[in-house]
């Protein structure tokens, strides 16, 4: 498997488990009606730690556009494969959430409420206030992507034996910081998903919220790049 695949088949799959976590709790009629946030952010953590296991050992695992920045930023990795690892983790995120719509299309059908079907794929802000959004997202990912520069091989990005260190971080970003926006803290996984819902043919389904789709874009990639810059100046500081 390339590295194109590896970061296609790796993201999809941290939307599988995601986006299906958020589909069994918000979505009527599942076995986790319910469930709530824990449950949810621990569905995402066990899809990172999937994602990674499976891409390791063929890209490093980024799976982020966020990570990928912030990796080329701190001269781990190479600013020309930076197109081709964002592209994958895109599409990645798009057919994960394409799966998980399959898997719940009949509590999609039998769910009213528009805006947790919206949800299964997308974040959003309980308080919407676009600039403290922003704010939000890049604190929760210049966490991540400082951590996973302390873990990223040279040249590369993640090794297998971090997809368990890495999941953690995600874990606790998402019980700690991920209650204001539902902590995107990767573009393509907002992105990818919102376009898949735009296109869907899910019934009672409202607009896709493109006015808020900037800032789990913005966000990401402004919190990943201030922790690249802060790994380059304390490196020099060692």
């Amino acid at each position: 498997m390339n590295a194109f695949w590896a970061e296609f088949f790796g993201t999809a799959i941290i939307l599988v488990f995601g986006g299906g976590v958020v589909a069994n709790v918000l979505l009527d009629k599942t076995k986790g009606n319910n469930s709530g946030w824990i449950v949810i952010s621990f569905g995402w953590a066990v899809g990172v730690f999937t994602g990674v296991l499976i891409a390791a050992p063929f890209s490093g695992a980024h799976l982020n556009p966020a990570v990928t920045l912030a990796l080329v930023i701190a001269h781990k990795f190479s600013i020309n494969l930076l197109p081709t690892y964002m592209c994958a983790q895109l599409l990645g995120a798009m057919f994960g959430s394409f799966l998980v719509w399959l898997a719940y299309k009949k509590h999609f059908d039998a769910t009213a409420d528009a805006d947790y079907k919206l949800a299964v794929f997308v974040t959003a802000p309980n308080i919407r206030s676009y600039w403290y959004n922003v704010m939000t997202e890049a604190i929760g990912t210049y966490v991540l992507a400082l951590a996973v520069l302390y873990m990223a091989q040279p040249e590369v990005g993640l090794g297998a034996l971090n997809a368990l260190p890495v999941s953690i971080v995600v874990l606790g970003l998402g019980l700690s910081i991920g209650g204001p926006t539902g902590y995107a803290i990767n573009p393509a996984r907002d992105l990818g998903p919102r376009i898949i819902h735009f296109f869907l043919p899910i019934p009672g389904k409202r607009d896709s919220d493109w006015k808020y789709a900037w800032v789990p874009i913005l966000g990401p990639f402004v919190g990943a790049s201030l922790a690249a810059v802060m790994f380059l100046i304390l490196k020099v500081h060692k």
